[in-house]
């Protein structure tokens, strides 16, 4: 059979598909300003054109979609299968320990990076399952492309604009979540809200107020300015609020008669609101415990605190928390705040399962925020995806993944928005495994080398079946 050829090959392969993956991941693919022929900026075109060397390097007949995707042919049959990855990262911080973000670097048997888990490492396996197959001559009927997209953490532009060209084919895996596998994914709302205030004459009140900068980021920052309130009242709430937390906060006098406050949070994704601190809502907390002048600014600020109170990821007191018994429990992360005395503009990003609506969550919302002076500038929800958990395709790939585990596979539901949301018969399959943090979208990402090296396999063998199948 050829598993034992793929094993061995991709085991010889170690110490390459590590140097590739470095080369992908030294280059910062944040997104940027877009330039011409360069949609998400000069780094997400820069690691595109990066993949596309390698894929050419190893035999793919690849295809540039105008830098938004690029894309590698295994050959020119019938096509049965597109694996579907991203190069393009979300933002870093200061507080790498293990190394610098766009430094790669292994220790202990993990590779550590931004991108290394999502999704440049995943990427490289697959591509590195299509060289196995392509460089040991096994037998395909069909044919299998590698698409590898530039703006995944933004909003997916680059497959709007990919699959305006081009048909979703038969099949479609993504290397965007975990193993076993993912056939259902919860829906989302972007709760985007505002408010003016009107000029009032206040002495202690809030100068300024920011946090975080990507909506599916739970942020680790905030920055609040307050005037009227002397350092050492700041000081005194801001250790309550750390006891209740473990949010940390630095208080600095400022030449103005101001006071500086900045707090510290741990970071997470979005979908999993509870495994950071939140250190927008915990500066929200703050806010609440300080002897501030009653203006229509701190109005709605308390309001949002008793909206999304720091411990409150569920929706509860916004009266939006549901369950489902397939698709799990909705999830909000408050991840975006940017006041000052006049204006006001916040984002949150909630999660939901099956059964969510705009009368029971996006309406429900509009009129608490409207109890507090802030309206709602955006209802729309994007719905949860679901393929067959009894398919022929899922049960394929999980026989895949059984093989090499060991042990008997089965669909999950997820939070997070993989790559394959909108795709009819897409499922997020690999690379990570629940019981392993990888910090994805936080300080320190890693991938484990040996998951690497264990998930090109899996995609080879999967790509095996699927494109030999009658």
């Amino acid at each position: 059979m050829y598993r034992e050829k793929i094993d061995a090959y991709i085991d010889s392969k170690k110490d390459e598909m590590i140097e590739d993956l470095k080369t992908l991941v030294r280059i910062d693919s944040q997104r940027g300003r877009a330039k011409e022929g360069k949609p998400f900026g000069d780094g997400p075109a820069k690691v595109v054109a990066a993949a596309e060397g390698l894929m050419k390097q190893y035999g793919l007949q690849t295809t540039n979609y105008d830098n938004y995707v690029v894309t590698g042919d295994f050959g020119t049959q019938e096509k049965a299968l597109d694996i579907l990855a991203h190069l393009d990262v979300v933002p870093v911080t200061e507080d790498w320990t293990v190394t610098e973000p766009f430094q790669p670097k292994v220790v202990d048997g993990r590779i550590y990076g931004r991108g290394t888990a999502d999704d440049k490492g995943p990427a490289i396996a697959a591509l590195y399952a299509l060289r196995a197959i392509r460089e040991l001559g096994l037998p395909m009927k069909k044919s299998v492309r590698l698409i590898l997209g530039s703006d995944e953490e933004c909003g997916s532009g680059d497959l709007e604009y990919y699959y305006a060209k081009e048909q979703e084919a038969p099949y479609t895996f993504t290397p965007d979540a975990d193993f076993p596998l993912i056939n259902i994914e919860k829906g989302s709302f972007k709760g985007e809200f505002s408010a003016d205030f009107p000029a009032e004459d206040a002495k202690a009140y809030v100068v300024s107020f920011t946090s975080g900068d990507k909506v599916n980021v739970v942020p680790a920052r905030a920055t609040l300015v307050v005037a009227g309130v002397e350092a050492a009242v700041v000081e005194e709430a801001a250790a309550r609020v750390t006891a209740q937390t473990n949010v940390a906060f630095i208080t600095e006098s400022q030449a103005d008669g101001t006071v500086k406050v900045s707090a510290r949070g741990v970071a997470a994704h979005a979908s999993t609101p509870a495994e950071g601190k939140n250190a927008l809502t915990a500066t929200l907390r703050l806010i609440t415990a300080l002897p501030l002048d009653a203006t229509k600014g701190l109005t709605a600020l308390l309001g949002l605190e008793a909206l999304f109170p720091y411990e409150d990821t569920c929706g509860k007191q916004a009266g939006i928390d549901r369950e489902n018994e397939e698709s799990g429990a909705l999830t909000l992360c408050f991840s975006i705040m940017d006041y000052t005395p006049e204006h006001l503009h916040a984002i949150f990003d909630a999660r939901l399962p099956i059964g969510c609506t705009k009368e029971n969550t996006s309406y429900p919302v509009k009129e608490a925020l409207a109890q507090y002076g802030i309206t709602l500038d955006n209802d729309e929800l994007r719905e949860p995806h679901c393929v067959p958990g009894d398919s022929w395709f899922v049960q394929t790939l999980l026989g895949s993944y059984e093989r090499y585990f060991g042990k008997k596979g089965k669909a999950l539901s997820t939070g997070g928005g993989t790559y394959v949301h909108e795709l009819e018969r897409g499922v997020a399959f690999g690379c990570m495994v629940p019981e392993v943090d990888n910090h994805m979208h936080g300080d320190d990402e890693f991938m484990e080398i040996e998951m690497l090296l264990r998930s090109a396999k899996i995609f080879a063998d999967a790509i095996m079946k699927i494109c030999n199948a009658e």
